[in-house]
């Protein structure tokens, strides 16, 4: 197979895998000189390079915040391959909805700093998210909500808000999740509109073989796993597993060769 399984958000074809950006922008969760280093390294070269890369099996789709630089490269990946590419904008303030709208994106989301500000556990509602939704579609672009709380889609779902999908923090170490992982797969589960999965691989705290086993085997065929990558080559990888777990064939993965598992070679 050389194109990606896709599935369908609010009438547009997206690739069930998504290309994250922490790893391009410099987000690790992890210190401040591993972001530093992402900085350093993550030129606009690298970054083409990965776009491409995910574009030559059909991965069309990015998702990020509001970046002069994301866009830059979006845009010469674009140009290089001949193919669009589906901008997923998550903007933290309500004017860069317009910024959004200028720069090419196809949907936006406020980012959860903004969705779960407004979440009330107490009335079981996110009132006045309404605002930012309307604002979104006026603009002519596809609404969704970006949560690190699951309560978010579970009141959206009840108030039948005006959205398309949701993205959704999810890993088998419950990293950055707020309940079980048992309760994120409920939600998860049962959300009326499909889920885009985020640090599947913990911020690089889990492999890519045992991360991408446990997303892709617990989500339904309507949803889609977002993962960053720093080049070419991991891209490649997390790619050829995906594709390996979903198409329920051999793993083909290349081991990693030290002095202590000699004794493994016979």
């Amino acid at each position: 197979m050389d194109k990606f399984p896709r599935t369908v958000v609010g009438g547009v074809s997206l690739p069930r895998l998504i290309c994250g950006t922490n790893w391009i922008l410099g987000y690790s969760h992890t210190s401040s000189a591993q972001n530093k280093f992402i900085k350093e390294i993550m030129d606009e070269k690298n970054v083409v390079d990965i776009f491409l890369t995910f574009l030559k099996y059909d991965i069309n789709a990015v998702m990020g915040p509001p970046s002069d630089f994301l866009v830059k490269c979006i845009k010469k990946a674009e140009d290089k391959s001949g193919k669009k590419i589906v901008y997923i904008c998550t903007p933290w303030k309500i004017e860069e909805i317009e910024w959004a709208k200028e720069n090419g994106a196809t949907f936006c989301f406020p980012h959860q700093t903004v969705t779960d500000s407004f979440i009330n556990r107490i009335e079981k509602n996110i009132k006045g998210i309404e605002v930012w939704l309307k604002k979104i579609r006026d603009a002519g672009l596809i609404p969704g909500l970006s949560t690190h709380t699951p309560e978010a889609i579970i009141y959206s779902d009840k108030e039948n808000l005006d959205v398309e999908s949701y993205i959704q923090i999810y890993n088998v170490l419950g990293f950055l999740c707020q309940v079980e992982i048992e309760w994120i797969h409920k939600v998860i589960s049962e959300a009326k509109k499909p889920v885009m999965i985020i640090k599947p691989l913990a911020a690089g705290r889990i492999s890519p073989f045992a991360g991408l086993v446990f997303v892709w085997n617990t989500i339904r065929e309507i949803d889609m796993v977002t993962i960053g990558c720093m080049s070419s080559y991991e891209v490649e990888e997390d790619i050829n597993i995906s594709l390996s777990i979903l198409e329920k064939k051999k793993m083909d993965i290349e081991l990693q060769k030290t002095r202590s598992k000699k004794s493994l070679e016979i």
